[in-house]
């Protein structure tokens, strides 16, 4: 895929111009005339580069560069400053805006292409740890009651355990449960960001909806309101603040409810890791044989689904860990013991049971879980055990 950059320049001729020479080159070219116009396609866009002017009616280069680097999703682009002005403090201005160059007009196109060409070369090896620092992870229960909750709530603090800064999200609207077990007040923040035009999702606007739970794990929160079960946000806007959240969070957890839903079956296209929690009824484990089958025709080779078994209590009635595989027609990777006793008080006090415990055998177990989730690019599916 050729590297994206975006030109910014009010004068149309020079706009053409280099646009011309850099599709010659074979980069992807996006065009703006005026400072607002870029850092709208700067923030939608997400361009490998931008070439900026710094003479501009609405808003000169200086300020839109300042801007471009206060906010996350565009703090790491590359610029290139480009005018006519020869000034050394013209350039020093730049330099101290935030730009990675600056060319003075007129510029010979051998030298703006050689210039263009090093910036990308430099910043190649920083895209790896930015790809890292937005991996996704979903999770989903194949019904409800089943601890999808519980699961994605400690796979978020585990990571911050780690050292990471991750962020949470539910998308269960009206069926909030995250709020409660976190303590939170407030929990209107999921759908004060959703009811936003989609242009207005990014993450300056995603950051005062954000609750801050007592450990320091963010969170974005829908509530327990029966009426916010009505709510039905376009799936465009949906998409739109998964991938903010992804540029946020170290990484982003979200908790997108039960059964394979058309919520769902979009959502799993942005996400990098998805589990699936199931509890060991032969009824269940039906039902998720069929979404796994699913999920795994929708999803790359290289992302089909894995489980991990968690178990609450032993039982001779339940299925065994070989039949739990042979149903579901897949291996069984882990197991993870969720003691009903020590969920109730975790609930209790508001925290994380790898916050509240984190010497506990469940907890050891869910660290384990989330640092697979963490390293592996595959879908994981979670069995919950009664």
């Amino acid at each position: 895929m050729p590297e994206k950059i975006l030109v910014v320049d009010d004068d149309i001729d020079s706009l053409k111009l280099i646009g011309l020479m850099l599709q010659r080159n074979g980069y992807e070219v996006i065009a703006a005339s005026v400072g607002s116009q870029a850092l709208t396609k700067a923030a939608s866009e997400h361009p490998d580069l931008i070439i900026l002017d710094v003479m501009m009616p609405d808003m000169n280069g200086y300020e839109v560069c300042r801007s471009l680097r206060k906010h996350p999703e565009t703090r790491a682009i590359p610029i290139i400053m480009f005018t006519a002005k020869t000034l050394i403090d013209d350039k020093v201005a730049g330099f101290e805006a935030g730009a990675d160059d600056y060319l003075t007009k007129p510029t010979h196109p051998a030298e703006l292409a050689s210039r263009i060409r090093a910036i990308l070369s430099r910043s190649v090896a920083q895209r790896p740890q930015a790809i890292a620092k937005g991996a996704t992870i979903g999770v989903m229960g194949v019904k409800g009651g089943v601890g999808t909750s519980t699961i994605a709530l400690n796979i978020a603090a585990a990571r911050m355990l780690a050292g990471d800064n991750p962020i949470i999200a539910d998308f269960r609207f009206g069926q909030g449960s995250l709020s409660l077990a976190m303590g939170a007040a407030r929990t209107q923040g999921m759908v004060n960001v959703l009811s936003k035009p989609i242009e207005e999702i990014r993450p300056r606007t995603i950051e005062p909806e954000l609750v801050v739970h007592q450990s320091g794990l963010r969170a974005l929160l829908s509530s327990a309101r029966a009426k916010e079960a009505y709510f039905s946000p376009p799936i465009e806007s949906i998409i739109a603040l998964v991938r903010a959240l992804r540029t946020m969070g170290r990484p982003a957890v979200f908790d997108i409810g039960a059964g394979l839903t058309p919520l769902i079956i979009q959502l799993q296209k942005e996400l990098d890791r998805l589990v699936v929690v199931v509890d060991p009824l032969p009824l269940t484990l039906s039902m998720a044989r069929e979404i796994l089958n699913e999920i795994d025709s929708l999803r790359p080779d290289n992302a089909r689904a894995q489980v991990v078994v968690v178990n609450r209590a032993a039982s001779s009635s339940l299925p065994s860990w070989q039949e739990v595989e042979q149903i579901l027609g897949r291996e069984i990777r882990a197991t993870i013991s969720l003691a009903s006793e020590l969920v109730s008080q975790a609930l209790h006090v508001n925290m994380p049971i790898v916050l509240y415990q984190p010497t506990a055998i469940a907890s050891s177990q869910l660290i384990k879980l989330s640092e697979e989730l963490h390293v592996r690019a595959h879908t994981v599916t979670a069995v919950e055990m009664p």
